[in-house]
């Protein structure tokens, strides 16, 4: 299966915050820890991690860690199928670390912010469509960290829903034609490995 992450589904308008506005940087997988990510740090490195559902999620992040210059282990996480993806221990993903961690737990800096590509990371390791529109899961322990997520994609035009776990969750489900094609404006061109039927349209 190729690991290329783009493969064009027609063009898309350039957005000032979308994939195409910005060169690949580590700092990006801070849309995987607005999901379901997390980062550990070990004296002057760091490595983030990411438990997935799907093969094709695996591909896609090898091919988008690998832009930015990160290598990428992954292996079974669990009996259901779900695969943990890692980044090896890096320096260059220490200020991400550091800025995610000034408590000991995780939890976004101030001023916080979503843009394209941090968005098609969170896409790539937690978002999938449902029957209402397009839900982006997030970490179950990661509560302090929903509000502040949530107020990131409100400040990209993407206002939404947030799930609780006994609506599905936790959450946070764009909805509304608008807010919708924004996402998929925001996240780019779906990756080859990845199911029509997921990527946002």
């Amino acid at each position: 299966m190729s690991l290329s992450p783009g493969a064009s589904d027609g063009s898309r308008q350039l957005s000032l915050f979308g994939v195409e506005a910005h060169d690949p940087t580590p700092a990006d997988l801070a849309g995987l820890l607005a999901g379901t990510g997390e980062v550990v740090r070990m004296g002057g490195t760091a490595r983030v991690s990411v438990v997935v559902d799907g093969a094709w999620r695996v591909h896609v992040l090898a091919a988008e860690l690998a832009l930015r210059g990160l290598a990428a282990t992954w292996e079974a996480a669990t009996a259901e199928g779900h695969l943990a993806v890692r980044t090896a221990y890096t320096s260059a993903l220490a200020p991400l670390a550091t800025a995610w961690l000034r408590t000991g737990a995780k939890r976004p800096p101030a001023g916080f912010f979503l843009s394209g590509p941090r968005l098609r990371m969170w896409v790539v390791g937690a978002g999938r469509p449902d029957a209402s529109g397009y839900v982006l899961r997030l970490g179950e322990a990661d509560e302090a960290c929903w509000d502040a997520v949530g107020a990131a994609l409100a400040g990209v035009g993407l206002a939404a829903a947030l799930l609780g776990p006994r609506a599905g969750g936790p959450a946070y489900r764009i909805t509304g034609r608008r807010r919708l094609a924004r996402l998929a404006e925001l996240v780019g061109d779906r990756p080859a490995p990845a199911p029509q039927a997921e990527w946002p349209v």
